[in-house]
């Protein structure tokens, strides 16, 4: 893959990668951006790695742009080790319900029963292509193709954090409430972005999602132990669901 890197303004350039979004590209953009954070160049203010490309804000004054983009170039002839297995987390979902209001209509739309289209979507493994929108806002790819829907024409004023929506090809995460367009089919009690935890941003690009379907009675226990400052999941790696 060959790199381009184009001018964002006059304080920030954006390297691209390919001409597609695809794990690869988005493996590199990852790597690239863990091995600039570990250089640390003096005068880089801000590092944020996309679906196939990576801003990166810079002080003119302390780091001239064409010295930079070498340093960039630099950086991605020699990346860090470029890893395609993110963290796993086993994310549990309420589907349906108030917050899931387009599952019954999504089904009916491609000729499924909602319980199939549970069945498809936390049969999928999803992987997070980058964090943005909004806070912790996780940007989901691997949704099974029967399941793509376009986004609603208008868009809602207000879903809750932990919403599960499909947008396109997309999968996502609500970190924050706010107006979207997205469709919902479900929603977790899991906090993808919570400003008082040491760590605000629960999930990282590179991440892997996958969605275990659960009941009123056991979100209404992960509800309790999430509000009591309970983590209520970890990387499978380390167990999954927190006991």
């Amino acid at each position: 893959m060959t790199p381009t890197i184009l001018p964002c303004g006059d304080a920030a350039l954006v390297l691209q990668i390919g001409d597609k979004i695809d794990a690869e590209a988005n493996a590199c953009v990852i790597a690239l951006a863990d091995e600039l954070t570990a250089r640390a160049l003096p005068g880089v203010l801000e590092i944020v790695p996309t679906y196939r490309s990576l801003l990166v804000r810079y002080n003119p004054g302390q780091i001239r742009g064409g010295d930079l983009e070498q340093r960039l170039l630099q950086a991605f002839e020699h990346p860090a080790n470029v890893s395609d297995q993110g963290r796993l987390w086993i994310v549990p979902c309420l589907y349906g319900g108030e917050v899931g209001q387009d599952l019954d209509e999504l089904a009916a739309t491609k000729g499924l029963s909602s319980e199939e289209v549970i069945a498809l979507h936390s049969g999928a493994e999803y992987r997070i292509y980058m964090i943005g929108f909004a806070p912790g806002f996780a940007y989901l790819g691997g949704l099974p193709e029967i399941l793509h829907t376009p986004r609603l024409l208008k868009p809602r004023q207000n879903i809750p954090a932990g919403a599960i929506g499909i947008g396109g090809q997309q999968g996502n995460i609500n970190s924050v409430a706010g107006p979207s367009g997205w469709r919902f089919i479900g929603w977790t009690p899991v906090k993808s972005f919570d400003p008082e935890r040491a760590e605000p941003f629960l999930f990282r690009a590179g991440d892997r999602i996958r969605f275990r379907p659960i009941g009123e009675e056991e979100s209404r226990d992960l509800i309790a132990r999430s509000a009591a400052g309970e983590m209520i999941v970890v990387p499978e790696t380390t167990g999954g669901l927190a006991q």
